[in-house]
Formats: C-alpha cells, structure tokens, sequence
C-alpha cells in the first residue's frame, strides 16, 4: 500500500512539473511587457511586431524567469523578418543581456545561438540546414535549455547543440526581438514552455 501511495505521489508530481504552460494566451499581452517603441500587439489570436517610426531594436520579455525549460514557438515572417527568440535574458531600455536563438530571413541562420553584448555567434547552423527555413509559411522553432547543453529544432530538423558553461550557470527572461532597420513584420503564435 505504502509503495502504491509513493508510486501515485510520483505520477501526479511528474505529470504537474512537466506540463507545457502557453505564455501568451491569443487575446492580449498578459505576462509580458513592452521594450522600446517598436510595436506589439494582438490580431485574431496572433501576436504581431512590427516596426515602428523609430526603426530601433524593440524587445516583448516575459515577467517570470526560466532556467531550464523546453521552449517551442511558432512564427511567419511577412516583411525582413529578422527577429529571435531570447533567453537567460535581462534587459534595461532596449540594450539585451542573453543569449538569443536566432529568427532570419533565408540563410542568416535561424536556430543558431548569438550572445548579445557578448561574444556575439557561439554556434551557427550548417549551410544544409538552412534550407529548413520556410519562408512566408509558418514555422515551429524549439529551444531547448538544459544545465548550459542548448539545443534548437527548426519544423522537427535539429539545427544546433551546444555547451556552454556561461549559459549553465545564468537565469533570465524569455523575450521576443524585433531587428532594427524597420520594415520589420513578424507573426508569433504557440508559444508554450515547460520546465525541466
């Protein structure tokens, strides 16, 4: 009896801790918060960025920080869409701290790992695998953290694994990025993460 009982407590902890938790909910951008003067907003259940007048870099960061987690977004670019997908980050006006897995037009490495203010590129995909990239359509982009191992999938194609002690031993927020340069456009939806 006593080892059901542990055998159920173990059940119910595992399926309570390793359930995917949605960070944007399809109506506004609770849980989030705005950096910069670039735009973001919500359209039939899409949250969108898009340049605004001032052409800079803009960042959309969660309130909660996440160490180790399973990260998976889908996004569209409709115009550049240059943009990425940041993590372990922290972020004072619109200068980024972290590390980002990169979102790019075709052949700028999508999935690859850059360190902001940093070391700049620590891993870049393999020219064959940039053909992953499915320009005006959606695409899913996984990002995987785990105790300084970083892995990326691009549409179920893995594109990068790496290990780095600096990311390991890091915490921060998830955050969206908006490139500078304006006639940006970038679609997000399913943006969901689980904790490991």
């Amino acid at each position: 009896m006593k080892l059901s009982l542990i055998f159920l407590l173990s059940i119910i902890y595992t399926a309570t801790f390793s359930q995917s938790i949605s960070l944007f909910n399809g109506k506004d951008l609770t849980g989030w918060k705005i950096y910069g003067t670039e735009k973001w907003y919500v359209e039939k259940g899409e949250l969108i960025c898009e340049s605004g007048p001032d052409k800079q870099y803009g960042y959309l960061a969660t309130d909660n920080e996440f160490k180790n987690f399973e990260l998976t977004v889908e996004f569209k670019q409709e115009s550049n869409g240059n943009s990425g997908v940041f993590f372990h980050s922290s972020i004072e006006g619109t200068k980024i701290s972290g590390w980002q897995a990169e979102v790019a037009p075709a052949g700028k490495h999508t999935g690859g790992i850059y360190e902001s203010y940093g070391r700049g590129w620590l891993i870049q995909p393999t020219p064959d695998k940039e053909g992953y990239l499915q320009e005006g359509e959606w695409n899913r982009l996984t990002v995987r953290v785990e105790n300084g191992l970083v892995t990326t999938f691009l549409n179920g194609h893995q594109m990068v694994a790496l290990t780095d002690e600096k990311i390991g031993a890091s915490n921060g927020k998830i955050a969206l990025q908006i490139h500078d340069g304006g006639a940006v456009k970038v679609r997000w939806r399913l943006i969901q993460i689980q904790k490991l």
